[in-house]
Parts: C-alpha cells; sequence; structure tokens
C-alpha cells in the first residue's frame, strides 16, 4: 500500500499536554499543532515525511489514568480501520502517555496477533510545544518506522530506537533515552534520518501469519479481575490469602525472587496450590529486570511447580499482566488459557 497514508490516533499523553489551572493537563485541537510544530523540519525532512491522516479522541487522557478497557477500545478502533475496505492504511501511529505506554504496547500486541502491518507507540517526555521537547522528534520517527511494510508488529517509538511493544519497559522518569528493552535486542533505529530494521528480529520473519484479532470474544474486566503481587521478606500467607483467594480475582502475576524463588513456607504454598485449584491463572517472573525465571533449579523455587504456578520466563511485568488480562478476557478452558500462557503469542517470552 505505497500510497495509503499512516492513521494517527492521539490518546492524550504528556505529548499533547497544554498549561493549566493546577499543571499540565490534556490538550486538545492536536491535529493542527502537530501539523504546524512539522512545519519547523527542513524542506527536505517535510517532503520525506509519509502522509497521515490523524484521529483524536474526544476524551484524551493521562496515561495513569488508562485501564483495560482503554486498550481494549483502542484495539478495536485499529482493527475496525485495519477491515475497513474503503480506507486502507498502511500503518498506524499511537500517541500516548508515557506512565503506561509499555503496558498498552503490550496489550495491543496481543489482541492484534498477525498483523501484518506496523502498529508503532510513543509518546514524550515534554509537551509538543515545550523548549527543547522531545515530541516531535519521537513522532517524526514513529511515522517513518510506520510506513515500512517490512514492520509487522506492535512497537515502541522513542529516542530514535524501535523496540517490541511486549519486551519495552519505562525505565527512566525524566530522560529522553527513557525507555528499554532489556531481554531482546532492538527492532531497529533511526540512523541519519532514516528508520533502519535489523534483519531477522521482526514478527514478519519469526512468527508470520493471516491476522487473527481475538477482540469479539472479549468480555469486560472489573479492574479487580487480575492482581500483581511483589513479594518481600516475611511476606505473610493471610495477606496473600486476602489477594489470592477473592472472588473477583482470576488471575496473579507473581514476582519472586532471582530465577524463581520463593518462601518455603507451606502455608505460603498451600495459599498458592488453592488459588490454582480454584482455576485462577497464576503466573511468577523475576523481581530482577533482566534475565529469566528457571522455576524449580532451586529447592526454594519447587514449590511453585507444585502449586501449579506457570513460569513467565524473561517476560516484562507489562507483558505478563497484560497476557493474562487477555486471556482471562476470552471465552477460554483452564488448559487453554494454561497453554497459551506457555507459548510465545508475539514474541513476549
Amino acid at each position: 500500500m505505497p500510497n495509503s497514508p499512516i492513521l494517527v490516533i492521539y490518546t492524550g499523553g504528556t505529548l499533547g499536554m497544554l498549561p493549566g489551572d493546577t499543571g499540565l493537563i490534556p490538550g486538545h485541537n492536536f491535529q493542527s499543532r502537530l501539523r504546524t510544530a512539522l512545519k519547523t523540519l527542513s524542506p527536505a525532512r517535510q517532503a520525506s515525511l509519509p502522509e497521515f491522516e490523524v484521529l483524536e479522541y474526544p476524551d484524551p487522557i493521562d496515561s495513569s489514568a488508562a485501564t483495560p478497557a482503554d486498550w481494549q477500545r483502542l484495539a478495536r478502533d485499529i482493527a475496525e480501520r485495519y477491515e475497513d475496505a474503503h480506507k486502507r492504511y498502511a500503518g498506524f501511529v499511537v500517541l500516548h502517555g508515557t506512565d503506561t505506554l509499555a503496558w498498552t504496547a503490550s496489550s495491543l500486541a496481543f489482541q492484534l496477533q498477525g498483523i501484518d502491518r506496523a502498529v508503532v507507540v510513543t509518546g514524550s517526555q515534554l509537551p509538543l510545544e515545550a523548549d527543547g521537547s522531545d515530541a516531535l522528534g519521537n513522532v517524526e520517527a514513529a511515522l517513518r518506522f510506520a510506513a515500512l511494510p517490512e514492520l509487522q508488529e506492535v512497537a515502541v517509538c522513542f529516542a530514535g530506537k524501535l523496540m517490541r511493544g511486549v519486551r519495552t519497559r519505562k525505565w527512566n522518569t525524566q530522560a529522553f533515552n527513557g525507555f528499554a528493552s532489556p531481554n531482546y535486542p532492538l527492532l531497529g533505529e533511526l540512523v541519519d534520518g532514516s528508520a533502519v530494521l535489523y534483519p531477522i528480529r521482526g514478527l514478519d520473519v519469526q512468527q508470520r501469519g493471516l491476522p487473527r484479532f481475538e477482540l469479539p470474544d472479549y468480555k469486560a474486566l472489573n479492574g479487580s479481575a487480575v492482581v500483581r503481587i511483589t513479594l518481600w521478606p516475611g511476606i505473610s500467607a493471610r495477606l496473600l490469602a486476602a489477594w489470592l483467594l477473592d472472588d473477583s480475582v482470576q488471575g496473579a502475576l507473581l514476582e519472586v525472587w532471582g530465577s524463581g524463588n520463593i518462601p518455603e513456607d507451606p502455608e505460603i504454598l498451600d495459599v498458592l496450590a488453592q488459588a490454582t485449584g480454584e482455576g485462577k491463572l497464576l503466573a511468577a517472573i523475576s523481581q530482577c529486570p533482566q534475565g529469566s525465571i528457571s522455576i524449580g533449579t532451586y529447592a526454594a523455587g519447587r514449590g511453585l511447580i507444585d502449586a501449579g504456578v506457570l513460569s513467565g520466563d524473561a517476560m516484562t511485568p507489562e507483558a505478563a499482566m497484560t497476557k493474562l488480562v487477555h486471556l482471562i478476557a476470552q471465552p477460554l478452558s483452564d488448559r487453554e488459557r494454561r497453554q497459551r500462557f506457555v507459548t510465545a503469542l508475539v514474541g513476549e517470552r
């Protein structure tokens, strides 16, 4: 689709914020503001940018307020426009706040499995109109990457780096180079103003297939369907039970120590076993940001296997959590959910 435009979806976030009485607030009229900012680029850079259209959400939000319902809304908007026979887009750019950007990118990757076009998520540490802002550079880079037909997955573009969405984490609260991919190499980089993809690293090579969007099967999830629990020295079985055995909880991500260790406390292990016995989907990842877990390497981690807790390998917390949400939102059997969790769906593990 060489002559098709890119669709830019503006959801809110720092990139589009404007000063308010109590601080920065989500701004409106974004398309006009973006096109004005792009006119400050050199004529050559302007001429080489792909054509684009802007879909501006009428209720832009600070990303700290985003919920799974927002992820589902955004995925539906992309899927509907992907499948629109009258209007074809070459790719998509999602403009999003940085606080939960990696969460949204991970969720979109699971919801849009098999997509054969780019969905590039980006944001900025400073607003578009702020002095010295990184916003314009990030949008320009995202547009260039989204136009590449070889990019066929959900990715995050930040500070000239292109990272797999389900491998990305916010790494710094203020630095322009604020995102990292701790357990997977970059998909590409902006080199001398050109978007360059690194071969063999993308899903176009690894997991290509027809789109199989699962959105029609989704059910609405309440806010506590999946919980995230980081273990600490001295954690009690009573507190763990309060979270895991709550009737509204359907899944949980446990952040354990090292390569997959937990306290050798029979009461804690009993709580985990009871939760999985009730059909709740429990998974574990390491609290260490780099490296994988290997449940059962140490005796202190063997209890996780016995309790039916699944290994998250080297998945990010954002990817592991959104994958649990994704699986629980569908009408799947317990066995199928467990099988899909331990299977790499979009290069997340």
